[in-house]
């Protein structure tokens, strides 16, 4: 596993597990979530919808597949899995392709399904 890989697991951790402080950590304060819905911009702002607005937080994430592009230098991942409410059943399938500044998430843009 990368540090990447390791990175975009460790976010899904931490919005299952309620660890804002953790999620804060593993964005760069410039991150940008573009999802089909809205477009979240600030890591602040982030992880204030996630704690505060999200409209069910008794969710899990469960990861079902990691691609890495070829591109080194660049470096992003995109994480195939799914979004379950609090009984396990599916809410919606996702892909989210993660962008990195250094070791932090810049930016996540998700696809869903």
């Amino acid at each position: 596993m990368t540090d990447r890989e390791a990175t975009a697991r460790a976010y899904y951790e931490a919005l299952d597990g309620h660890d804002y402080e953790a999620l804060a950590d593993l964005l760069a304060s410039g991150f940008v979530h573009d999802r089909p819905d809205q477009t979240i911009e600030g890591s602040d702002r982030f992880v204030r919808f996630m704690r505060e607005e999200r409209p069910n937080t008794e969710t899990s994430h469960p990861v079902d597949a990691v691609y890495r592009t070829d591109d080194t230098a660049r470096g992003d991942i995109a994480v195939r899995g799914r979004l379950l409410d609090a009984g396990g059943e599916r809410i919606v399938s996702f892909v989210d392709v993660f962008s990195f500044t250094g070791d932090e998430v810049a930016a996540i843009r998700t696809y869903t399904r």
